[in-house]
């Protein structure tokens, strides 16, 4: 009885050594380049799932009306266009991050979902708003305003519904026309 006590004791003792020996002198796939570790996805999905399901708000506090959607383009071009791309112009720097940036503005492989429209506003809300750990993904609470982040949310919300000709412009990586009282317009 000892020797099986002795043994589990060992038992747990051992593997926690053997993994730290193995982060601090193994070949640990760090780099965007290697081989996801065995159930990654897994292991930062669940936690990350859950926690925007308890957090996300419901109902956004705006509209998906005309003016948010082309004040949503012009958000998503100035803030997210690198690496999530424009439509009909994939990203080259968001496809070479690991995970990659989702092309927001294409059909998934699998099915016709274009981005992030099957996701409820609130969850693309709550990524912009927050990050995403161990991705590309930043915070951009203290560079959007709340409104300017909703606007952005419903705008991809609707990426698979037509969307303002002032929007699509945008959208597909055109810069905005100058306004007629513009001193680019008196040249």
């Amino acid at each position: 009885m000892g020797r099986i006590l002795l043994g589990i004791l060992l038992g747990i003792l051992l593997v926690p050594v053997a993994v730290l020996g193995w982060l601090k002198f193994g070949n640990v796939p760090v780099a965007v380049a290697d081989p996801p570790l065995p159930q990654e996805r897994l292991l930062t999905g669940i936690p990350l799932n859950e926690r925007i399901d308890r957090e996300m708000v419901k109902t956004p506090p705006i509209k998906a009306d005309e003016d948010n959607l082309v004040a949503g383009a012009e958000v998503y071009a100035d803030q997210c266009a690198l690496c999530h791309g424009f439509h009909g112009k994939p990203s080259g720097l968001g496809s070479r991050m690991f995970p990659s940036a989702p092309p927001l503005w294409e059909k998934h492989a699998h099915n016709a979902v274009v981005g992030v429209s099957d996701d409820p506003p609130g969850e693309t809300y709550w990524k912009v708003a927050n990050g995403i750990r161990l991705t590309g993904m930043p915070s951009f609470k203290s560079v959007l305003t709340e409104t300017e982040m909703w606007q952005v949310s419903l705008l991809l919300a609707n990426a698979d519904k037509p969307l303002p000709p002032a929007a699509l412009v945008m959208l597909h990586g055109a810069p905005p026309a100058p306004s007629p009282a513009s001193p680019e317009t008196k040249k």
